[in-house]
């Protein structure tokens, strides 16, 4: 991670920040979809059963109350009428309710291995569904995906069990059944049936691509509003990490640099005046740094003064130095040699002479 270490802090944290939104989005993402397709599940199933139910009311409502009307009427009549069979009627009535919105891509299936009508007989998939309703007498309902005339569809099956001894006047020998129907769906299906026996597996089928909309409609939905408030959350900590964390660490950085390089002013620590009334960490550090500031600058301005002084000092040996290099130079021992000969020759005669100081320098001649 050479290059992440010479990024700055707050490209680092957005950096940080981004990469931990894309994890948090597909996580969660996955987890989503897999829920809202188990919703979706639910909400096709729980429709699939409610289905069931309203045909099973259809079976039961022709079999207690429109069947007893039309029997006297075929048997006068010689004259079979499909709606008095319970199974007509819930196929006409599933038939007319997918011409509902929502409901066009259902089918309904009585799947049975002795039906009378050629229509309801099982596949090879259906065939082991209804053996599972009769081999496990507690298994009440099943649902899933299987392939379908080379199409995925989401099932959902429950037992049809002969709970009405009424059902048994057509189905349990042909003899016992109305000529009209014999006549019409033959002798040999549809007879044979038992009281409480499993007789066939009520199936409905939905398009798998009817689950997977509802639940890819309701992911992206989702997903939309997630990415969104991420980014909006994303943003504002970035916002606020710079404002109240990037940028006064930067500000403690330039302090430091100027600590380091001895070139704090009186200014220094007075930029530090907003932070030093924070009570977080930060605030701490910059009353530290403050403290710093005010002792570099006290410390520099105290080194500057005796800077100061010490080069005076050194001016005035400089030139004490250089008074005693003249005087020492053979030339200034001569003139002074002759000077003093020369006072000693004025005295002598009565006239003063100017003295010449060891600086080299002539007093200003007596006024006579």
């Amino acid at each position: 991670m050479p290059i992440f270490r010479r990024l700055r802090l707050g490209t680092r944290f957005t950096l940080l920040l981004l990469l931990f939104f894309a994890g948090s989005i597909a996580i969660s993402g996955v987890a989503l979809y897999r829920l809202v397709t188990t919703v979706a599940v639910e909400s096709v199933t729980s429709n699939g059963l409610l289905l069931l139910h309203t045909i099973n009311a259809v079976r039961t409502y022709t079999s207690r109350q429109v069947n007893p009307l039309l029997a006297p009427v075929m048997e006068a009549q010689g004259k079979f009428i499909p709606e008095s069979v319970p199974a007509f009627s819930a196929r006409s009535v599933f038939t007319n309710l997918r011409g509902d919105v929502g409901f066009e891509n259902f089918s309904y299936k009585e799947a049975a291995l002795n039906p009378t009508s050629p229509l309801d007989r099982a596949d090879t998939w259906e065939t082991e569904v209804l053996m599972r309703f009769q081999n496990d007498r507690k298994l009440t309902q099943l649902s899933g995906f299987r392939t379908l005339n080379g199409q995925l569809v989401f099932y959902n099956a429950r037992p049809m069990v002969i709970n009405d001894p009424a059902c048994l006047a057509c189905h349990t020998t042909p003899e016992m059944a109305p000529p009209a129907m014999v006549q019409r769906y033959g002798s040999i299906d549809g007879f044979g049936w038992k009281l409480n026996d499993v007789i066939a597996a009520q199936i409905v089928y939905v398009p798998a691509a009817e689950v997977y909309s509802r639940s890819l409609t309701t992911w992206l939905s989702v997903m939309v509003i997630s990415i969104a408030s991420f980014a909006l959350a994303v943003l504002a900590f970035n916002l606020l990490l710079r404002r109240h964390v990037v940028k006064p660490i930067g500000q403690m950085a330039e302090l430091a640099r100027s600590i380091s390089a001895d070139k704090v002013d009186e200014m220094a620590p007075k930029s530090l005046a907003n932070m030093t009334r924070r009570a977080d960490e930060l605030g701490q550090m910059a009353r530290v740094f403050e403290r710093m500031a005010q002792e570099v600058y006290t410390r520099e301005q105290g080194l500057r003064q005796q800077v100061q002084e010490l080069r005076i000092e050194i001016d005035e040996v400089k030139k004490a130095r250089e008074v005693a290099q003249l005087v020492d130079r053979d030339t200034f021992q001569e003139l002074r040699a002759k000077a003093q000969k020369l006072r000693q020759q004025r005295h002598a005669t009565g006239t003063s002479l100017p003295d010449i100081n060891p600086a080299g320098s002539s007093d200003p001649p007596a006024q006579v």
